[in-house]
């Protein structure tokens, strides 16, 4: 199999066959960022050919098994920017090999939905393209603008329910801290707005870790940008929690939370409060940071 750099993939893809089709990210330039820095260019497209040789290594070692994955996961920071035609090429290769595949999925940004219309993206979930994993980051202009994510809060309404009008779910990553110090609460509010206007299956929470190759970080020493502390980020998180509407799964998992949380809202609204506030009284910020600041790497 053919891999390039870390590979990253949400929690929930754990069980799913990684078939890289890009490497890189095609924006390349929000300043938090830094889980691309270790490759040498930007963004790139795995040739047909390349796809295909790892296609049938993956069949033939699912073969030794008798098993055959039921969803397979595109790497890459966003491989839903590649063009429809690619991407249904790709999915025809995959059923190629794998003909009782049910579904695909991938990181996607809010432009490469942009960038299709509506006939191609009723093609691409026709294809099995479904469950879609969009980094929103936060629904606070300000935060978006500042940290160079290319679109505001109404281009993700606008875009994700276009993805709604096609039936592709789509699970969101929110990243608690992205408005910085004494602004959480702004973002949360603003977070919740949008997504209760919305259908994701899931909001996974990730509290941001500034490192030190970020342009964020530059930021920071510059005075331009305040992290909020620890506590700010859980508070953040009970606000947001607090001012969903909407029938969804929330979670904060992956290294970058401290103390794993999950629940299904509204069902489980008042268990997870009720977290975050034992979490808010009973944990001291240097215990936090602590932990944030010895997380090596996400």
């Amino acid at each position: 199999m053919h891999y390039t750099g870390t590979i990253w993939r949400p929690p929930y893809e754990a069980s799913s066959l990684l078939l890289e089709v890009t490497a890189g990210c095609t924006h390349h330039c929000c300043k938090f960022c830094t889980l691309y820095h270790d490759l040498p260019f930007p963004f790139k497209m795995s040739p047909l050919e390349v796809i295909e040789a790892d296609l049938k290594e993956a069949q033939e070692a699912y073969a030794l098994k008798n098993q055959q994955p039921s969803r397979l996961f595109l790497t890459g920071a966003n491989p839903f920017a590649l063009t429809s035609e690619k991407l249904l090429a790709i999915a025809a290769l995959i059923y190629q090999y794998f003909p009782d595949n049910k579904t695909i999925g991938c990181f996607a940004r809010i432009t490469d939905i942009t960038s299709k219309t509506d006939d191609e993206l009723a093609l691409l979930r026709q294809a099995g393209y479904n469950s879609i994993t969009i980094g929103m980051e936060t629904g606070d202009d300000e935060a978006l603008t500042f940290m160079h994510k290319g679109y505001l809060a109404q281009d993700i309404i606008t875009q994700c329910q276009r993805l709604d009008h096609a039936n592709i779910s789509y699970r969101f990553f929110y990243l608690t801290g992205i408005s910085g110090a004494r602004k959480g609460e702004k973002s949360a509010q603003a977070t919740a707005t949008v997504c209760n206007q919305l259908h994701p299956q899931l909001i996974g929470a990730n509290m941001l870790t500034v490192y030190p190759d970020s342009l964020l970080y530059q930021e920071i020493q510059k005075g331009n940008w305040q992290e909020a502390k620890e506590l700010e980020k859980y508070q953040e998180l009970k606000i947001l929690v607090e001012n969903l509407t909407i029938p969804v799964q929330f979670a904060a998992f992956g290294a970058s939370n401290a103390i794993p949380i999950y629940g299904k809202l509204p069902q489980d609204k008042e268990n997870i409060l009720l977290t975050l506030d034992k979490i808010i009284t009973t944990i001291a910020e240097d215990d936090l940071r602590y932990y944030r600041k010895n997380l090596r790497h996400l």
